[in-house]
């Protein structure tokens, strides 16, 4: 056998392996990209080409954008992004900061009893939310809050904050301790080191944490669906609900546009801090 023959079914050997990985792959995007994929052609459709052509049927105006212009206005979608976005950055910039300190308090700092605090914090992760909804309903309306954002506001920091405390006391945990010993030698204060030291040393572990609270307020449904009583409070989940008319009569096109503009902003924000996503989720798994 000849050195070229046996680099040809050498190379041949190895494109067969890789065969089942590539049938893999290929299911996995016709999995995930095709409907992403149908919902922006279907954001381009008019009613009747719902109505009288197949589902899988390409939009016959690929510059059609009225769907889009009838969600934001007519359909008050530019309401509810709004009220989305006012409940959910003021949500994790409490939970975020409140989660932060908390970890850097439970795992850097030595004191007693911060290991019941923790079980404590981890508890609350058992909870499930529902159960919590009535008595917080009822606390809110005693207290005035029920036509206002607050609710969802305080809501979504309490319900975030058991498991971003428990994600950054193990983020801490990574940081080797003679960073710290060192800093305190130097004679920096507890909040010095804290504020110098330890947020910068988990900055991609903050937006990891970050981007998994965003997820979960954003894409809420119970719980703003609970607090909200007014029309110009709603979130963009709930919002999205009132684009069933009467009788359960969809405007499929402007339907779809709404579900778009909310799938397409989350996305974009997503490969936006991919890479430091990445980072942050291998972080808290390796001891520096």
């Amino acid at each position: 056998m000849t050195a070229n023959t046996y680099a040809e079914r050498s190379k041949l050997s190895r494109i067969v392996r890789r065969i089942p990985v590539w049938i893999v792959i290929t299911v996995l995007l016709i999995v995930v990209v095709y409907p992403l994929f149908w919902l922006l052609t279907g954001s381009l459709k008019t009613q009747s080409e719902f109505l009288n052509n197949p589902t899988w049927a390409l939009p016959e105006d690929w510059f059609n954008f009225d769907n889009y212009i009838e969600a934001w206005t007519v359909g008050n979608l530019g309401t509810y992004f709004r009220n989305s976005i006012l409940a959910v950055f003021p949500s994790l910039f409490f939970t975020i900061v409140l989660g932060v300190a908390a970890g850097f308090a439970l795992e850097v700092m030595v004191w007693k009893g911060r290991g019941t605090v923790l079980l404590l914090f981890l508890a609350g992760i058992m909870i499930p939310g529902q159960m919590i909804l009535l008595p917080l309903f009822t606390i809110y309306f005693r207290a005035g809050l029920t036509n206002s954002l607050w609710p969802l506001i305080i809501t979504y920091t309490v319900m975030g904050l058991p498991l971003t405390v428990f994600m950054m006391a193990t983020y801490f945990r990574s940081v080797p301790r003679e960073i710290f010993e060192a800093s305190t030698l130097d004679g920096a204060s507890i909040y010095r080191t804290f504020i110098s030291i330890g947020f910068p040393m988990v900055r991609n572990a903050i937006f990891t944490v970050a981007l998994v609270q965003f997820f979960f307020i954003w894409n809420d449904l119970l719980i703003a669906l609970t607090f909200t009583t007014r029309d110009d409070l709603r979130t963009i989940q709930v919002g999205l609900l009132n684009f069933t008319g009467q009788f359960g009569q969809i405007q499929y096109g402007p339907t779809f546009a709404a579900i778009s503009i909310n799938v397409v902003a989350t996305l974009l924000l997503y490969l936006f801090l991919n890479q430091r996503v990445m980072k942050g989720m291998t972080a808290g798994a390796v001891k520096g």
